[in-house]
């Protein structure tokens, strides 16, 4: 087994259960019934998922450079995943950091509407990141 094989899965490890964390904290806190009064807890959890999602997938370009001396030739349709991916990482650790700023002041409905989009941008990261596997 060679080290970068070990380094990719330790990595992909990492970003499997922060992909965990980003999809199902956000379903969790509204479906099937509303858990909204754990809202803070499950934002922290969603926020850590979220930069463990951008530090691995940072990581990965990372090891790429390490071991091969450049980052993976990726199609165009690759490419517009990965932005659309990192668009949505980005989007959705700025609304779990918004949410822990003022979320509490956002009422119930608020609070419901931040969570649905926490979900939103977590399914759609999920989705580019099929379509970057596929097209790489």
């Amino acid at each position: 087994m060679g080290a970068e094989n070990l380094a990719y899965a330790l990595t992909q490890v990492v970003h499997n259960f922060g992909a965990v964390g980003v999809l199902g904290g956000a379903v969790f806190a509204v479906w099937p019934d509303s858990r909204l009064s754990h809202g803070r807890k499950l934002a922290w959890l969603i926020f850590g998922a979220w930069s463990a999602q951008i530090l691995s997938g940072a990581s990965f370009g990372a090891t790429s450079l390490y071991y091969y001396g450049k980052t993976p030739d990726l199609s165009s349709i690759a490419t517009a995943a990965l932005a659309i991916k990192v668009a949505a990482a980005l989007a959705g650790l700025a609304l779990a950091a918004w949410y822990l700023r003022r979320g509490e002041q956002w009422g119930h409905a608020g609070a419901r509407r931040a969570f649905l989009g926490l979900a939103a941008l977590a399914a759609l990261a999920l989705t580019a990141a099929a379509f970057l596997r596929w097209f790489s």
